[in-house]
């Protein structure tokens, strides 16, 4: 007789995993045993659109994601983003694929949430909570010192878009000590901001992603050296990495530490 309270049977660790994200490949080569890893997607292998390292991407085999490539890999799981199209999930269903998409997390805490979610989905909640631990002390080393007053600042790609205040790098600069320059002036995601505009009301401080060709191509190239940038005695500019802009997870630590740098070296 099989006692009410008998353990229940362990649940099987899903194994070739396929990965069509940057920010799901990070999670999944932070949270995933190396022989779970079917493959990542091709983006990852893309400095200019990678949220990891590279070299650390080209050790495992990767995916341009269509459709017929996965389905014919016939992975145990697919985590994506959440713009898979419509046909390509009901394709997966009819193949018996298990889709599972992450969204773009807007804060800390609903990325630690997709980090758990993660985490359970390979069988490993133990590495999600340390990772987590791990981004909850980077913040705290982030965190503006009391008394410190926040400065605004603007991230700005050089072309000319603007990151909007409902992102999660815009929590990330409150959290660090800055106030997001575009939801001040009530601009949202991947508004246009035009030169003319920015020598008129400059930020405090000018986070600048990307260098032209990958971003903006002639135009972000014409604005980025535009002489005018040099003259605004008021405003400090300083890099900031593309991939550190919109993935959560691991990338949350780096972001953290660049932004507590370039706060420490505002003035």
């Amino acid at each position: 007789m099989v006692g009410a309270c008998a353990p229940a049977a362990p649940r099987v660790q899903p194994s070739r995993i396929i990965s069509l994200n940057p920010c799901t490949d990070a999670l999944l080569v932070e949270l995933a045993d190396r022989d779970q890893i079917g493959a990542l997607s091709s983006y990852s292998r893309d400095p200019a659109q990678s949220s990891m390292d590279v070299a650390q991407a080209l050790r495992f085999p990767f995916t341009r994601g269509t459709m017929e490539e996965v389905i014919s890999a016939q992975p145990s799981l697919v985590v994506s983003g959440s713009f898979t199209p419509a046909a390509t999930r009901a394709a997966y269903a009819r193949m018996g694929l298990r889709l599972e998409e992450f969204s773009m997390a807007p804060t800390v805490e609903e990325s630690e949430a997709q980090i758990r979610r993660m985490a359970a989905l390979l069988g490993h909640p133990d590495r999600g909570e340390a990772m987590i631990a791990r981004i909850d002390r980077a913040m705290r080393d982030a965190t503006l010192p009391p008394g410190a007053k926040p400065l605004p600042a603007l991230i700005w790609h050089g072309g000319g878009l603007v990151v909007g205040g409902e992102t999660l790098v815009s929590d990330l600069l409150r959290r660090t000590g800055f106030t997001p320059f575009a939801a001040i002036r009530g601009m949202g995601q991947s508004q246009f901001l035009p030169l003319e505009r920015m020598v008129v009301d400059p930020p405090r401080v000018l986070l600048v992603i990307g260098h032209g060709d990958a971003d903006g191509g002639r135009e972000g190239r014409r604005v980025l050296g535009h002489p005018v940038l040099t003259q605004l005695r008021a405003m400090q500019r300083f890099d900031f990495d593309a991939g550190l802009e919109y993935c959560g997870g691991p990338t949350i630590i780096r972001a953290a530490q660049r932004l507590a740098q370039i706060r420490r070296e505002a003035h």
